[in-house]
């Protein structure tokens, strides 16, 4: 190290205003309802690769970090749009060429027959490249009961890329926390590229109530006093039953709501107001099936 080195100093106040990282988080604290303990880890990890980026420019080069995640949580918690957001981050920090997120699951890289599975994964590494790569329900990838499975090419593969290319390719496996457990007990060589592990909670009623407001304010509707208490009611109905998705489950319930409410406003016809376009009434909530006892959704 030079005596220049040394003593160099830089700014970390505009460093970090020069890569933007605080606008891409600022975006996930406005479009995402919740998940604090996720939005305290994403920042701490963009610190992490700031402080590394600064480091080289001071000469305390070292490895370079490993970036590989895993994200753990159930259907509808957001797993996806952080994983948008991280390759953002990366981007702006230099750790990968372009910003862009491939999301792939077992289809896209395993196949039917044999010397079928090398080419698709090969393809799907490929468009990956300089970016990040999104594999939902990862433990998919793997079927032990099944000797003649083809899933387990495709992971040597994955891992063989992870290791000899990880300054060309950051990769997020996602799903189930207990799922997941178990595909790392039974690829341990998976686990051991992975530094960062990022456990997606399930959203309270009250986080799910915001969410629903800003999925309908963004479509240009809005909910009354006795449309709020209605929905509310179906939420906690709703998480008991099962297939619940968090966000997910709300976004299909706003999209029948405004079946029904367009079904109402046409049944009675007439002049309609454009307040009465806007607003969702309790009854376009409360003729759902999760309000009679044991019905689905």
């Amino acid at each position: 190290m030079t005596s220049g080195q040394q003593s160099a100093a830089v700014d970390l106040d505009a460093v970090l205003r020069e890569s933007k990282v605080e606008e891409v988080l600022g975006e996930l604290d406005r479009e995402l309802i919740g998940l604090a303990p996720v939005k305290l880890r994403l920042r701490q990890i963009a610190a992490l690769l700031l402080v590394e980026r600064l480091r080289e420019r001071v000469g305390l080069t070292a490895a370079p970090p490993s970036l590989h995640m895993c994200f753990t949580g159930r259907p509808g918690t957001g797993k996806t749009s952080v994983a948008l957001r991280m390759a953002e981050i990366l981007h702006r920090l230099g750790y990968v060429r372009r910003p862009h997120l491939l999301v792939a699951g077992r289809g896209d890289l395993v196949g039917q027959y044999v010397g079928h599975t090398a080419p698709k994964t090969k393809e799907v590494l490929q468009k990956a490249a300089g970016g990040v790569l999104f594999l939902d329900e990862a433990y998919y990838l793997y079927r032990a009961e099944n000797e003649r499975d083809y899933g387990q090419e495709a992971i040597e593969m994955l891992l063989q890329f992870m290791e000899n290319q990880r300054d060309n390719l950051v990769v997020i496996l996602a799903g189930y926390k207990e799922r997941m457990d178990a595909f790392f007990h039974s690829n341990p060589g998976l686990h051991s590229r992975i530094a960062h592990h990022l456990d997606f909670p399930d959203y309270t009623v009250d986080e799910l109530m915001e969410i629903a407001k800003l999925m309908a304010r963004r479509q240009m509707y809005t909910f009354d006093e006795e449309s709020k208490a209605a929905f509310r009611e179906y939420l906690e109905l709703r998480i008991a039953q099962p297939h619940f998705a968090n966000a997910r489950s709300v976004r299909n319930a706003i999209d029948r709501m405004k079946l029904r409410q367009a079904s109402r406003l046409v049944r009675r016809g007439g002049l309609v107001s454009r307040e009465e376009l806007l607003r969702f009434d309790a009854a376009d909530i409360r003729q759902s099936r999760v309000f009679q006892a044991g019905a689905k959704p």
